[in-house]
C-alpha cells in the first residue's frame, strides 16, 4: 500500500461511550471517535488493525452519537484484513472528517490501531462528543430507545431521550425478601449509587451497613462497609443515608447520619474501616461534581455546603438562611445532584419542591413542585432522590405519592415515569420510593424503602 502513513492507537473498553451503530437496531456498541485533518486534499485509505472485529464509520464535519445516521458518509465492516474495516475517502483541507471506530457486535472490547495512507500526513486526534449541545438526542425504532453517555470522574452519565419510556413492571435487583439483616435482605434502604458495570451500592439504613449487589446476582448482596452493628467506631456505621462513588480514589463516600459525619471507605479488597472526611455535620444527602468537590446537605441548618475533598473548610452553596420557604431558604433539604456547571439541585423535602441553585447564586429557582403538597402533576409529597440527565431533564422520587416523576426543563408540571399505582408491593407499585439513579444504558433504579428492595425499570 503506497502513500505517507499516519496512525492512531486506542482501545474500546467497558467504560467507553456507546451508541446504536448505523445499520443496527441495537444499542450497546462501544465507540471511539477520531477527527481526521489533512493539509493536502486527495484520496486517503483508512485501515484498522485489531484482534476484535472492528467496524468503521465516516462522518462529514461532526458526529452526534444519538443521531448515528446524520452526516454519515460511509461504513465498512470486513474489507480490511482479519475482520477489520477499510475505508477509502476523498479528504479535503476545508472540511474535517470524523472516523468512528466501533465493532461488528455489541459490547465488544479491545485495542486497535488506525492507519491512514495518503498524499500527506494526517492529524488524528480524539473527537469529543458533548451531548448537551443538542436537543436531538434520541434515535428510536418500534422496539428500541437509545441513550448516549458522557464520561466524568464520577462515572458515566446517560443522556436519556426526552420521549423515553420504561417498563412499568420493575425487576427486583436487591432485597425483596422481607425486612431483615441477612445478606439477601435490606432494612429501610435509602440512598444508592449505580456503578459503570451496573453494580448497585445501597445505604442499608437500619442494618447500619453499605451493601452491593452485582448485576445478575439477585440472590445475595455483599457487605462493603459497616455491618458490625450500630456504633461510632471507624469500622461501624450508624444509620447511613446516602452514598456516592469517588472514581478518582476508587472509594465510597458515605453520609453516616447518626454519627454526624461523612466518611470515605476504600473499595479495595481487605478494607476494614473508613476515614472521617467531615465531622459534626447533620448530613442527609451527598454529591460529588466533576471537579471532585463534595456537596453535603445539612437538615438541621437547612443548607448545602461544598467541600474540597480532603479539606475541612467549606462554602455555602444553597440555603443557610434559616428554615423557610423563601427562595433563599430550604426546609429539610435531602438529596442533591450537581451538574457539569456546578449548579446544585436540591430536593427541598418539606417545601415539597426541587430547587436549583446556580453556581454562586444567593437564592434558588423552583424547577419543580413548590405548590404545597399533593398528588397533582404540579405537586410533590416530600420529594426525595433526584437525578438530572445531560439534557437537563429532572427525575424525582415522589415519596408520599409512591411514584417517580419527570420534569423537562421549563415545564410547569411533571409526568409519571413509574409507579403512581397506589402504595403496594406489586411489580408496578412502590411504597415510599427514596433513592433514585440510572445506569449507563438509561435503566432506572429506585430504592423502594418500605418494600425493602431496589427495583430496576428497563428503558424501552
Amino acid at each position: 500500500m503506497l502513500g505517507i502513513q499516519s496512525s492512531y492507537a486506542g482501545a474500546l473498553t467497558e467504560k467507553s461511550s456507546s451508541f446504536m451503530r448505523p445499520k443496527q437496531g441495537e444499542y450497546g456498541f462501544y465507540f471511539l471517535a477520531i477527527k481526521v485533518k489533512t493539509s493536502s486534499s486527495g484520496i486517503y485509505t483508512i485501515v484498522c488493525k485489531s484482534g476484535i472485529d472492528t467496524y468503521g464509520c465516516l462522518y462529514n464535519e461532526s458526529f452526534l452519537p444519538s443521531s448515528p445516521n446524520s452526516k454519515l458518509i460511509a461504513t465498512d465492516d470486513d474489507s480490511g484484513s482479519k475482520g477489520n474495516f477499510k475505508l477509502i475517502a476523498n479528504l479535503t483541507t476545508t472540511e474535517s472528517t470524523i472516523l468512528v471506530v466501533t465493532t461488528c457486535n455489541a459490547e465488544q472490547t479491545g485495542a486497535f490501531k488506525v492507519i491512514v495512507y495518503g498524499p500527506e500526513k494526517t492529524i488524528l486526534t480524539q473527537y469529543v462528543t458533548i451531548p448537551i449541545t443538542t436537543k436531538s438526542t434520541s434515535t428510536t425504532t418500534s422496539t428500541t430507545t437509545t441513550t448516549n453517555t458522557t464520561k466524568s470522574r464520577i462515572g458515566v452519565l446517560p443522556t436519556i431521550p426526552a420521549n423515553a419510556k420504561w417498563t412499568q413492571n420493575g425487576l427486583t435487583v436487591a432485597g425483596g425478601n422481607g425486612l431483615g439483616n441477612a445478606i439477601n435482605q435490606l432494612n429501610r434502604p435509602w440512598g444508592l449509587s449505580v456503578d459503570d458495570d451496573q453494580t448497585v451500592i445501597i445505604a442499608d439504613h437500619e442494618n447500619h451497613r453499605i451493601i452491593q449487589w452485582k448485576k445478575g446476582d439477585t440472590t445475595n448482596g455483599q457487605i462493603v462497609a459497616g455491618g458490625k452493628g450500630r456504633g461510632n467506631g471507624l469500622d461501624q456505621l450508624n444509620s447511613p443515608l446516602d452514598i456516592v462513588i469517588d472514581q478518582e480514589t476508587d472509594s465510597f463516600i458515605i453520609c453516616d447520619r447518626d454519627n454526624r459525619r461523612v466518611i470515605r471507605w476504600s473499595r479495595r479488597s481487605g478494607t476494614t474501616q473508613g476515614e472521617i472526611l467531615i465531622d459534626n455535620i447533620d448530613c442527609d444527602g451527598l454529591a460529588v461534581d466533576d471537579q471532585r468537590y463534595l456537596y453535603v446537605s445539612d437538615y438541621v441548618k437547612h443548607e448545602v455546603r461544598r467541600y474540597q475533598l480532603g479539606e475541612k473548610n467549606s462554602t455555602l452553596v444553597a440555603g443557610g438562611n434559616g428554615q423557610g420557604d423563601g427562595l433563599n431558604q430550604l426546609r429539610y433539604p435531602r438529596y442533591l445532584f450537581v451538574d457539569g456547571q456546578q449548579n446544585v439541585f436540591v430536593s427541598d423535602k418539606d417545601n415539597h419542591r426541587v430547587m436549583k441553585w446556580n453556581k454562586g447564586a444567593k437564592e434558588g429557582i423552583i424547577v419543580a413542585g413548590g405548590r404545597d403538597y399533593g398528588n397533582a402533576l404540579t405537586q410533590f409529597d416530600r420529594p426525595q432522590g433526584l437525578f438530572v440527565d445531560m439534557l437537563g431533564t429532572l427525575y424525582v422520587a415522589d415519596w408520599g405519592n409512591n411514584r417517580v416523576m419527570r420534569w423537562s426543563q421549563g415545564a410547569q408540571q411533571g409526568t409519571v415515569v413509574v409507579g403512581g399505582n397506589g402504595q403496594g408491593a406489586g411489580a408496578n407499585e412502590l411504597y415510599w420510593p427514596i433513592g433514585l439513579s440510572f445506569d449507563r444504558h438509561g435503566n432506572l433504579y429506585v430504592v423502594d424503602n418500605s418494600n425493602h428492595r431496589v427495583q430496576r425499570f428497563s428503558i424501552e
